[in-house]
């Protein structure tokens, strides 16, 4: 059974600037498995928080074909806040052979 590779996105929030080394945050990272989702869910937290929507699906869906990513700075007069990173990921990446050859067939033996 052979299972298909699939892309999956990997949103990340990270938290940059001089404001970060007030208040030392972790990255926020979570996948999506539909880059629509993924949009949608970022400018509805976007928007719950205050912040403008700086994030629409057109531009990250040029960028990640032109680019390979996304990512969008987020700031407050001037000092910037943080960034949000959209990445594909391939889950369930197609196998190699893992450099193991085939097995070499036995000869037969005469009876």
């Amino acid at each position: 059974m052979r299972s298909q590779a699939q892309t999956i996105y990997e949103v990340t929030v990270q938290y940059i600037g001089s404001l970060n080394t007030l208040r030392q945050r972790e990255p926020f990272v979570v996948y999506f498995s539909n880059l629509t989702k993924a949009v949608e869910n970022i400018t509805n937290h976007l928007a719950l928080n205050g912040w403008p929507p700086k994030v629409n699906y057109t531009a990250v869906y040029r960028s990640l074909k032109q680019r390979g990513s996304y990512h969008c700075d987020f700031d407050v007069a001037g000092a910037r806040v943080f960034r949000i990173r959209i990445t594909p990921r391939t889950l369930n990446p197609v196998l190699t052979t893992m450099g193991i050859d085939e097995r070499p067939s036995e000869p037969t033996r005469k009876k």
